[in-house]
Order: structure tokens, then sequence, then C-alpha cells
């Protein structure tokens, strides 16, 4: 992809791109922003508004998410989300993010890179999910491109890969305006809403994603 910078927080951006990183607390504090939108992982102060728009979501999401448990919106379901994705971040497994509207820091969805594989491998799985209010807006799109720009920059994976319910046409047009190309059928690949059920699959490499720009040819 072009038209991407990526530049400390504490400098100028030179365009929409922002990155920060801070060494406190049992997860980095890491800020990503492209667009409308910012990521950051989640935090003890994020529950209510987390819960909350869960909860106004559900029916809109469990069609394409694992099935919930009675409890799954509750405080101590939270932290114990919290514990797991501060072992997962530590451990490079697993690096969860909330996504919020940059103009006035509304929780919007969620994003993670999961699976994380090293080795010959170095590859990751997103993961993510819009509140309802905000489907269609095209903050997912933004937020895909901060989360591939962690990716490939931050944690210097070779290639991301995704998953969607053939279905989901949302999800798979996000996918195709990031970049991602189609790759096959995963049959019954995924338990989700309490049956297996068949995933499209995409790719993306990092060379693709982090090509040069190329500035346009000189007429005249």
């Amino acid at each position: 992809m072009s038209d991407f910078r990526f530049k400390p927080m504490n400098k100028q951006p030179a365009s929409k791109w922002s990155f920060s990183l801070k060494k406190t607390g049992s997860v980095s504090p890491v800020r990503v922003s492209f667009g409308k939108i910012f990521i950051r992982p989640p935090g003890e102060s994020d529950w209510q508004d987390w819960s909350s728009l869960r909860g106004r979501s559900k029916e809109f999401l469990t069609p394409w998410e694992p099935e919930w448990g009675n409890n799954a919106l509750s405080s101590t379901a939270f932290r114990r989300r919290l514990r797991n994705y501060a072992r997962d971040w530590q451990a490079d497994k697993t690096y969860s993010f909330l996504i919020f509207k940059a103009d006035d820091e509304t929780l919007l969805g969620g994003i993670t890179l999961s699976n994380v594989r090293r080795g010959i491998v170095q590859s990751a799985s997103f993961g993510y999910w819009i509140g309802a209010p905000y489907a269609a807006q095209g903050y997912m799109s933004d937020a895909l491109r901060a989360a591939l720009e962690f990716a490939f920059t931050q944690l210097e994976l070779h290639r991301m890969e995704a998953a969607c319910i053939p279905s989901n046409k949302a999800s798979r047009r996000v996918l195709e305006k990031a970049g991602f190309r189609h790759e096959g059928m995963a049959c019954k690949y995924l338990k989700i809403n309490g049956k297996w059920q068949d995933h499209e699959t995409f790719g993306l490499l990092r060379e693709e994603f982090c090509e040069p720009v190329k500035e346009p040819p000189i007429k005249g």
C-alpha cells in the first residue's frame, strides 16, 4: 500500500500515521493512528464503554462470533480478558487493541493480531469487530490499516492472514480494500455462533503493504 508514514508521537507526523510506545505497565501503551481512528490496547477504565457497546451490538455481532458466555460482559470477565491480553502480549502471541474515533475518543470496536508465528513463518491472523452504530462508515478499514502498520513495521511480520464467513460481505470488502487477496475456502474452519462454519481465507504480504510510494509521471 502507498500513502503512509510512520513517526514517533513526540515528533510532528509527516502525514496521517502516528505511533507511540512507552515502557510502563504490563502492556505497552501503544497507540497507532490512521484516518478517522486510533487503536490502543484496552485498560480497566474501558470496561463500561466496552460492555455497553458490545451489549447494544449483540444481535449485530453474534452471527459472526463464537458463542458468548453468560457473564461475557461482566467486569470480572473483562479483567480476566485484560490478564490474558497482558500475558499473550508479553509472550509475543497475541496483540489486542480497541478502536476509537480520533476526534472524540468514542469506542468503536476492537481488532486483534493472534496466533503470532515466528521462525520461518513470521505471520499472524486478524480478528475484528465493530459496534453496530458504527458499521459501514469506514472505521474498520482505517483500523485494519493501522493494525497492519503495527504488524509489519513494529512486529516485523512477513504475512498477515484473515478469514470470514462467506455471507459476511462487509468483512470481505474491508479485507479487499486493504489489499488482501482471496486465497481459498477452509471447510468448517471455526465454530461461530455455535456451529462449525466454512470460511473464506485471505492473505497479505509485508512487501505488498509497504511498497514504496509511486510518484506520478511528469508530463510535458
